[in-house]
């Protein structure tokens, strides 16, 4: 099974990037600390406050959707209820 991939940028509306830049360090603890997470890096644009580059990798498709199930369920889930998300997933199949 490949990696999954997951690359892209967030776009966080003003009103909300406070509470972002608060909740964000702990969201990427806790992905970085989930089994099978090889990779979990989210980046503020030094030039645009409101964009964050997103790369993350994961050792395959289950470890990718656990991932996404436990943030579901996370405070990040609903601080990032607003963030427009623009990415681009690889290493997941229909199987």
């Amino acid at each position: 099974m490949p990696n999954v991939t997951f690359t892209g940028h967030l776009r966080v509306p003003s009103a909300d990037l406070s509470e972002v830049e608060t909740e964000l360090p702990r969201h990427i603890e806790l992905t970085r600390a989930e089994a099978g997470c090889v990779r979990f890096e989210v980046t503020q644009d030094p030039n645009d406050p409101s964009r964050y580059e997103v790369n993350e990798e994961f050792i395959d498709a289950e470890a990718f959707r656990a991932h996404q199930l436990r943030v579901r369920s996370s405070p990040w889930e609903a601080v990032a209820a607003r963030v427009e998300r623009h990415d681009t997933v690889s290493g997941l199949s229909d199987a």
